[in-house]
This record gives structure tokens, C-alpha cells and sequence, in this order.
């Protein structure tokens, strides 16, 4: 089985810092969920304007979540995420009214995440409705004492080839990022510091200070 193109996202509301990520061509889109979109001082309101910002500095994809708590409301509110546009990802979260919005939301043609997925047994959940994103929160579950990087391994391994992948979440580090590719995880959210200390060693900037010097001297 061909192994599926790693992407990176940007999990953040700081416009200035995804508007940097997204310049630099280095993440595939942008993802949110309500508590983002309130740290970042964002209302309700402002998520068409947020869209339209980031679909303009070429987000390929970008993920807002719906809300309500039962199934009808999750699909009311769910349809204004929809109208956005066609980049557009609708996050669900794993309830069991959630799951039922999500269903519906696949069979009616919707991109669909669906979000704090905590076991192996919700994410075959997703894989069987079709929802085309798993959202696993690795460093929430390290806090409540689950073996997160195992967990997320094994989701990726019984969903593989179903058409639902892992969107990996609640990464701390690099090397969050790095051991879960290892087993076979292709996609991943982080913060804005997080990408960026992906892009940074400090040798690597010593080596370019030191090719920038050599070309001085040649006359450059």
C-alpha cells in the first residue's frame, strides 16, 4: 500500500501567525475549534471573514467545528460552516449525537472531521460512516494517563485504507509530530510555535550564516 503524503496544519486563531505559516507554503490548511477561536479573541461572528482570509492566503483546507450538543442542532449549524466555501471541514465532535450528525454529514456530500476521538473503537466508528478526518488529542490523553502515541498507532493501523485518516492533535513537540509519522500517521495539527521550531536548528542556521559569508567573498 503506497503510504499516504505526510501535511501539516496550523491549529490556531492568531491570524498574523497563520497568515505567516500559510506565505511561507509550509502548512496545508488551518484548523480550529471553538476554544481556539476564543483564546485567539475571535466571535461567532468573525468565521466568514476568518474563511475568506485564509482561503485568499491559500489554505487548501480549513476546519471549523459545529455545536449544539444534539444531532439536529450539530447539522443546523453545520450547514453555515458548509456555505462558507468549498475548502471548508466540518469538525463534529465524538459523541453520540455526533456521530449521528456526522453520518449524515458524509452522505450528504460534507468534508467531516470528527474531533477528541479517545479510542480505537471510536475511530473505526468514523472509518465506517466515512468521515474523512480522525482528530486523536495526543497530549490530552498523556494528561489523563492513556499511552497516547500507542492509541493514535493503532487507530492509523485498524483504519488504514478505509478512506479515514488520522489528523493528529494536542502536539506538544517536534518529536510528537515525528514519532507518530513513524507509525504511520499522515497528518498533523499544531500551534504556530510548534510548526515553526519544525523549521529551525540552530546548525542549520549556522550553515547558511556561513554559505552567506563564503558568497560575500567571492563577491556576490
Amino acid at each position: 500500500m503506497t503510504a499516504v503524503a505526510p501535511r501539516l496544519y496550523v491549529d490556531s486563531a492568531d491570524v498574523d501567525r497563520v497568515s505567516s505559516l500559510l506565505a511561507a507554503g509550509v502548512v496545508h490548511g488551518v484548523t480550529t475549534n471553538p476554544t481556539i477561536l476564543e483564546r485567539g479573541g475571535r466571535a461567532a461572528a468573525e468565521i466568514p471573514d476568518l474563511y475568506a482570509r485564509w482561503a485568499d492566503e491559500g489554505a487548501r483546507e480549513i476546519f471549523f467545528q459545529t455545536w449544539g450538543g444534539d444531532a439536529a442542532s450539530f447539522l443546523r449549524n453545520a450547514d453555515g460552516i458548509r456555505a462558507l466555501g468549498d475548502r471548508v471541514v466540518v469538525k463534529v465532535p465524538a459523541t453520540r449525537a455526533g456521530f449521528a450528525a456526522a453520518s449524515a454529514l458524509v452522505r450528504d456530500g460534507a468534508t467531516v472531521l470528527v474531533t477528541a476521538v479517545y479510542s480505537v473503537a471510536q475511530a473505526l466508528a468514523c472509518a465506517s460512516i466515512g468521515a474523512q478526518y480522525i482528530a486523536p488529542y495526543l497530549g490530552r490523553m498523556r494528561d489523563a494517563g492513556i499511552d497516547g502515541d500507542a492509541v493514535i498507532a493503532r487507530m492509523q493501523e485498524m483504519c488504514a485504507g478505509s478512506g479515514s485518516n488520522v489528523l493528529a492533535a494536542s502536539l506538544r513537540s517536534p518529536d510528537d509530530i515525528t514519532g507518530l509519522r513513524l507509525a504511520g500517521v499522515p497528518y498533523f495539527t499544531a500551534a504556530p510555535d510548534v510548526i515553526e521550531q519544525m523549521l529551525f536548528h540552530e546548525v542549520s542556521d549556522s550553515s547558511a550564516a556561513e554559505f552567506d559569508a563564503a558568497m560575500v567573498r567571492l563577491g556576490a
